[in-house]
């Protein structure tokens, strides 16, 4: 699935969510002036955070909760 990057000028916050209606409220959320920065395609949100990390060079990325975390989208029935 696909994941976005938003970033808020004037708060310098970031939302890192999943595009289309899975992500809606959280971009709903988002100042007007929101910019999209990045846009990454992940299996399952283990797999989206690691590809943040490493895009934001943070380090390696580890779950508290790891084999709910690695649970693919697909088998969530998420398309």
């Amino acid at each position: 699935m696909k994941h976005e990057l938003w970033v808020e000028e004037d708060e310098g916050s970031q939302t890192f969510c999943l595009a289309g209606v899975h992500g809606d409220g959280a971009r709903k959320l988002l100042d007007e002036d929101a910019t999209l920065v990045w846009v990454c395609e992940a299996d399952s949100h283990f797999d989206a955070m690691t590809k943040y990390y490493k895009y934001m060079k943070w380090g390696e990325y580890k779950s508290d909760y790891p084999d709910q975390d690695k649970e693919s989208y697909q088998r969530r029935g998420w398309e």
